[in-house]
Parts: C-alpha cells; sequence; structure tokens
C-alpha cells in the first residue's frame, strides 16, 4: 500500500506574513514604475514579478511541502524558460 499523504498545517500567521510580503513588493513595483530607473527598469519588473511568483507558488499551493522530484520538475521548466528570455533579449537588439 501506498504512504498517506502527510497534512501539513500552516499556521495563518504565515500566510498573513506572506501576503503583507506579496503587498509590499506590489508597493516596491509602484514605486519602480515612478523611479527613473532606465535601462534597468525591465529587469526590476522581472527580479520583483519572480519574487512574488515564487513566494504564491511556495505557499500558497504548497510546492514547500512536497517531494523533491516536483521541485525539480518545477526548476527544470523555469530554467528552460529563463533560457528562451534571455535568448529573446539577446535578439532584441538586433530588430
Amino acid at each position: 500500500m501506498e504512504k498517506e499523504h502527510e497534512q501539513h498545517l500552516v499556521p495563518y500567521r504565515l500566510y498573513l506574513l506572506v501576503w503583507a510580503g506579496l503587498m509590499g513588493l506590489t508597493i516596491v513595483t509602484v514605486g519602480a514604475k515612478y523611479a527613473d530607473l532606465q535601462h534597468l527598469a525591465i529587469f526590476a519588473a522581472i527580479l520583483i514579478a519572480t519574487v512574488k511568483a515564487s513566494l504564491v507558488v511556495l505557499y500558497f499551493m504548497h510546492m514547500r511541502y512536497e517531494k523533491r522530484i516536483i521541485p525539480i520538475i518545477i526548476l527544470v521548466a523555469l530554467a528552460s524558460f529563463g533560457v528562451f528570455l534571455i535568448l529573446t533579449f539577446t535578439d532584441y537588439p538586433f530588430r
């Protein structure tokens, strides 16, 4: 028989802290829009969005408590996406 899936009890305080972090990062995103970042604006936006997406995936989608193979699969998919994104940005100046 298969082992039953363990249930992880996450305290509400952790969810509130993650929510507060997401709200704080949203404020940083809005502040970055008004800051004069010039060429760094797109990288700042991508970095902030990556951190926010990571918080959502880890805590609200409970990936932090999954077996090791699932995060490895997600990381491989994200790495592939990152390679495609970098290749897209390297092509952009030649248009």
